[in-house]
């Protein structure tokens, strides 16, 4: 009995330093004894990431957000295609322009403010030389209804921040 015991013990440790030897590498040539290559590569892969500068979020291009906004427009103001392609541009322009207000590094934060608020006083009346009298005023409602909806917002997070 003492000598199967024996032989036991001893096939077991023998398994139990061979899987070892095979988590590290040893023996298998790969890996040269700290892990069979797998982890050289996740270090060499997490280096490589960590060189990398952290890239800005891309820009929504500005035809896809004028599109967003047309989408919304066309049918609540009942808009033709003449109409939806004008004012259209116009957006488009005023998004450019802001685009650069807020890109240009000499202005401070109050002046690309004015600037912004005097861009969209121009966008207003462009937009509505585009527009019928029924379609000014559905236009000035959901102009207002979208700033009291800001302005809720903006409470709702002071509230939820307290």
């Amino acid at each position: 009995m003492n000598k199967t015991q024996f032989i036991f013990v001893l096939t077991f440790i023998l398994l139990s330093i061979n899987t070892a030897f095979a988590q590290y590498g040893y023996g298998n040539g790969y890996g040269n004894g700290y892990g069979n290559g797998y982890g050289m590569g996740r270090n060499s892969m997490g280096m490589s990431q960590m060189d990398q500068t952290p890239s800005k979020p891309k820009e929504i291009p500005v035809e896809v957000t004028v599109a967003k906004i047309m989408e919304k427009l066309k049918p609540e103001l009942n808009l033709d295609e003449l109409q939806t392609i004008a004012i259209g541009n116009v957006y488009t322009d005023i998004i450019k322009s802001q685009t650069a207000i807020m890109k240009d590094e000499n202005l401070s934060q109050t002046d690309k403010s004015n600037e912004i608020k005097a861009l969209f006083e121009v966008n207003e009346r462009k937009v509505n030389e585009y527009l019928n009298e029924e379609q000014k005023q559905k236009y000035k409602a959901l102009k207002e209804e979208r700033g009291t909806n800001k302005k809720e917002k903006k409470k709702k997070s002071k509230k939820e921040n307290n």
